[in-house]
């Protein structure tokens, strides 16, 4: 309300009256002046922006650095994507945003141990992650086996690396252009198997994924690499709530609502690449874009706003059309967009899609359908710790076909659960996973 919508107000009661052929009551001339001020005074003590309806202001769930790494010299080049990172944050904290994490991803880590024995590749990692540590940012390492003829042991390699550490992230490929990396699908499954066994809880496997046709330059993780020379830096927004409040007044209107989600995060999108395009001067690092995948935490729920607009528990018949209505609303949004940029939906790290999945609602099959639609693929998957690595191998290579198919990045990152079956709880100890009874 401002003082113009007061004095129209007060302006139409008097017309309203002398049309009646009266004039306003003295008593009600008197509480209208006291309301005038009262509103004055409200208007004075309460913030701009929150006289209108409040919107939904998303957490930057992380600045990411692109770090082409060289052995011998990775610590200056650290220092410096820190001095980026660094800036960037105080930036985005300085115009009220929370960032959550700091990352830095390097080019496929093959590269980077190239002349190193296996023991030499562990300790060269067990010192960037001690670093990591240190320093409070989150590190990538890209992908092995990135052809399929490429030598498995960078599977191995790579699995042993996310075992001996407690931060590094990566994946390995197994789809592209050429099709399926039949070879690469079966040293997934085992690097999964091996993570389960060699890391606390299993939990290891949230740090690495198997990735059909990954994109470059992803903010996200685990499937993030770079194949450019660095020095660029990318952003991902956690913006569940936003479609949550676009969603809230358009319920069972796909096309109101996709309208309504792609203006409102457009607005901060634009906002935020604005900020990221003054970052790029400030620190002569390339933006390389936003990706506008509306990530969900828990009660921040992707899961939810998926069913304000159905009307429904996610699972029910036009799940599939709200799928499509968030990944196409996003993609029309004029901003700079990089890795996935569209909908996924990571079972154990939203509050409804857990739920949903515990009771049966959702499953592997139709969280398959939703991805041919959007970048879902199975995504933080509760698994018992007896599944065998050859039915892992079928899971993967269900994603890995459907993204050839259609031409497109989807990844699986599968958790199974070290000595829990079927029916019983899982026990992640991660801040960022529900727990949940396995089906």
């Amino acid at each position: 309300m401002s003082p113009s919508f007061l004095v129209l107000f007060r302006q139409r009661l008097s017309r309203r009256f002398s049309v009646a052929g009266g004039s306003l009551p003295v008593g009600f001339r008197a509480a209208l002046k006291l309301s005038a001020v009262l509103v004055a005074v409200l208007l004075i003590e309460v913030p701009v922006g929150a006289q209108s309806v409040s919107r939904y202001k998303p957490k930057i769930r992380t600045i990411t650095t692109f770090v082409r790494l060289d052995r011998a010299l990775y610590r200056a080049q650290i220092a410096d994507a820190l001095r980026v990172l660094h800036t960037a944050k105080d930036e985005f904290t300085g115009a009220g945003y929370e960032v959550e994490t700091l990352r830095i991803t390097t080019q496929p880590f093959s590269v980077i141990t190239r002349g190193l024995s296996e023991s030499q590749a562990i300790n060269f990692f067990r010192d960037l992650d001690k670093l990591a540590q240190q320093q409070g940012f989150t590190p990538a390492i890209g992908p092995a086996m990135i052809r399929d003829g490429d030598d498995p042991g960078q599977a191995e390699l790579l699995a042993q690396i996310i075992a001996s550490t407690q931060t590094i992230n990566g994946f390995v490929v197994v789809a592209d252009d050429s099709g399926l990396h039949l070879n690469g699908i079966r040293e997934a499954a085992r690097v999964i198997k091996y993570l389960e066994e060699h890391t606390d809880k299993g939990e290891g496997n949230f740090r690495f994924a198997a990735a059909a046709f990954p994109p470059s330059n992803a903010p996200f993780y685990p499937v993030s690499s770079t194949t450019g020379q660095g020095r660029s830096f990318a952003i991902g927004l956690e913006s569940a709530g936003i479609v949550n409040q676009a969603f809230s007044s358009a319920v069972g209107d796909l096309q109101t609502a996709g309208e309504q989600l792609t203006n409102m995060l457009g607005v901060e999108a634009k906002q935020v690449e604005e900020m990221s395009r003054r970052i790029e001067k400030l620190t002569s690092w390339t933006y390389a874009g936003i990706d506008l995948t509306p990530v969900p935490l828990k009660d921040v729920s992707i899961g939810g706003a998926f069913e304000t607009l159905l009307d429904g528990p996610i699972g029910s018949s036009g799940s599939l059309s709200v799928a499509y209505a968030i990944t196409s609303a996003v993609r029309r949004i004029p901003v700079k967009q990089t890795g996935y940029s569209g909908l996924m939906l990571p079972v154990l790290e939203d509050t409804v899609l857990a739920r949903r999945w515990e009771a049966g609602r959702i499953n592997r099959d139709a969280l398959l359908s939703y991805s041919a639609v959007c970048s879902a693929g199975l995504d933080a998957i509760p698994l018992p710790g007896d599944v065998s690595e050859r039915e892992i191998v079928s899971i993967i290579s269900d994603v890995a076909s459907l993204a050839v198919k259609w031409h497109k990045p989807l990844s699986a990152r599968l958790l199974p659960a070290p000595g829990r079956r079927v029916g019983e709880m899982t026990d992640f100890s991660s801040q960022y996973l529900v727990n949940i009874r396995i089906r």
